[in-house]
């Protein structure tokens, strides 16, 4: 390992500073560090777009949050360049490893000494009139939902061809096991260790309550065709990207290919930052 790029979360207070000094102990080590455009210009060094910086270096490192490294691992896409998530602000589920570890864990790193989880991603495909218009690939979720305004989508599901319902709701989420702690949990969609080889389908404010989260096998294509009329519809995938739907469109919803390699913190386990995130174990105050 000898090359290693930087991202930041653009409008943090202080992510340039950390990542000047990042750079600085990693250059003292003798690494090549890079810098995504954004944060370069802040340093006044040479950058490299968010989807060309992947393929020059051996190691990203993310200085932010879980949303800004979900938008890298967009960007790594298939390379499987291994990303280092660091929080700089309340734990996250993903970027893990806290500002007040992040040498501790740097030091193991620069050595070879760390360990990856391989996170799955979906693959999203959006039909209409059967021709496809768009293609994603995420790491948390993909998510049909209706705008302030509009009435309940009909949205008619099957999984691995074979007729499961037709969802009437607000919405739809299909989530991945890293994605479960997300909108899925929000919409009250099993937490899903991320080891497991599964998917999960929420519906979300469900008009039947018969219509309950579904957990199916990680090779199910799920494949949504959705109705409605004159209304604000949309499809997002990760929450960042997306586009608007028409009735009659049709999403065709597989596991990706090649997953995200997250590196793990040497200092935390999963369901200890499950636990410290959603506070499991606290007092509670009781209201007199």
């Amino acid at each position: 390992m000898k090359n290693i790029g930087i991202y930041v979360k653009q409008k943090h207070p202080y992510a340039v500073n950390v990542a000047r000094e990042v750079a600085a102990w990693l250059e003292k080590q003798h690494f090549r560090v890079f810098f995504e455009e954004g944060v370069a210009v802040a340093m006044g060094r040479e950058g490299f777009s968010a989807t060309t910086l992947p393929r020059k270096v051996d190691l990203i490192i993310v200085l932010g949050g879980d949303g800004t490294l979900i938008s890298v691992a967009r960007a790594v896409d298939e390379l499987q360049v291994p990303i280092l998530g660091v929080n700089l602000g309340r734990l996250g589920f993903l970027a893990e490893v806290t500002l007040a570890d992040l040498y501790k864990v740097l030091e193991k790193v620069v050595k070879g000494e760390f360990s990856v989880s391989s996170r799955m991603r979906l693959e999203a495909v959006v039909w209409r009139e059967g021709r496809e218009v768009s293609r994603f690939r995420v790491l948390n979720d993909v998510v049909i939902n209706k705008g302030a305004l509009a009435r309940i989508i009909d949205m008619e599901a099957w999984v691995n061809g074979a007729y499961l319902t037709t969802f009437r709701a607000d919405g739809l989420i299909v989530s991945t096991p890293t994605g479960s702690t997300a909108y899925n949990l929000a919409a009250g969609g099993p937490i899903i260790s991320p080891e497991l080889h599964c998917l999960v389908i929420s519906p979300i404010c469900p008009h039947m309550l018969t219509n309950r989260p579904l957990i199916v096998s990680d090779d199910a294509v799920i494949r949504i065709r959705v109705q409605f009329r004159d209304d604000d519809v949309a499809f997002t995938a990760d929450g960042q990207v997306g586009i608007p739907l028409q009735g009659g469109d049709e999403v065709e919803i597989r596991k990706a290919r090649i997953g995200t390699l997250l590196v793990k913190s040497p200092s935390k386990e999963y369901f200890e930052v499950l636990r410290k995130k959603l506070l499991w174990g606290e007092q509670q105050e009781t209201p007199c």
